[in-house]
């Protein structure tokens, strides 16, 4: 009983840090989302649902479906990346794989607004990018390769990259790799042998990378702002937009809600099928 205690006090200070930043931010959102606009841009008072009759704009369904897309082809895209660049880095050697885990957190150490603000200078019309590819004969000189959902999708992958790489290494770092040589003398060849052996191994990290690249993507709001144009918005822009320029508090507040709900059910759901199938194997 001293021990579980002396846990329980333990993770206390962590668990007061999550409420006060994560859990009553997030009700506060919740509540201001029925409540009504006041004249001046801020919070009325009493509650209503009328918020709520707005957010079913006829243009929400395509910047929800938009933003949905994006976020689930860029998580996607970062673990067919990431895969075997685990894999690689948990064959190296200690001194090789310690450069090569510098040179992926490098981006890390540079402001990530310049570093969105490089790729719209790279896919600019005048930029070098778009000049050599003009020049390869890939693209026409008329090519727009800015503002557009092709634009925004490439600097999210670069974006979310990195942080779909070291889980998925944490993984396969601690894979036993005899495994592979055991499938394949049982007559598995290479790309079996990875696909039903490696990736099964590391299905933790698999599904940690999916949330730490899937939920961020889902909130992005300055990679479409500065490399996506109107036909390109998320749903973080419609958030901005109804706080910082409309100043309607309440509507923002509804979209976020919306979006922590879509974000939070699903994660809540795993948990309690996991629940379930762990109660049923005992």
């Amino acid at each position: 009983m001293k021990r579980e205690w002396r846990e329980r006090l333990l993770t206390l200070p962590s668990l007061g840090w999550l409420l006060l930043f994560f859990v009553v931010p997030t009700l506060l959102i919740v509540a201001i989302s029925f409540r009504p606009r006041a004249l001046n841009g801020g919070i009325g008072e009493g509650w209503t649902l009328e918020t709520w009759s707005h957010v079913v704009e006829p243009s929400y369904p395509l910047v929800i479906w938009r933003t949905v897309w994006l976020s689930g082809l860029t998580t996607a895209i970062c673990l067919l990346l990431s895969v075997p660049v685990a894999y690689w880095l948990a064959r190296l050697s200690r001194e090789q794989r310690n450069w090569m885990l510098l040179l992926i957190m490098l981006p890390f150490w540079t402001n990530f607004l310049i570093r969105v603000f490089a790729w719209w200078s790279l896919l600019h019309s005048e930029g070098w990018l778009k000049q050599a590819l003009v020049f390869a004969g890939l693209v026409s000189p008329q090519a727009q390769l800015l503002y557009n959902e092709g634009s925004v999708l490439i600097v999210l992958v670069y974006t979310y990259l990195p942080f779909a790489i070291l889980p998925l290494f944490a993984a396969a770092e601690k894979f036993d790799f005899s495994l592979l040589d055991a499938a394949r003398d049982l007559g598995a060849g290479k790309l079996r042998a990875f696909s039903s052996v490696f990736i099964p191994g590391i299905s933790r990290g698999l599904g940690t990378a999916f949330v730490v690249v899937f939920i961020p993507a889902l909130g992005s709001y300055a990679i479409p702002e500065i490399v996506g144009g109107p036909t390109s918005e998320m749903i973080g822009n419609k958030i901005a937009l109804k706080a910082l320029v409309d100043r309607n508090l309440p509507h923002a507040s509804a979209l976020a809600t919306l979006l922590a709900a879509a974000v939070l059910l699903p994660v809540i759901w795993s948990l309690l099928l996991e629940g379930r199938e762990g109660r049923v194997h005992r």
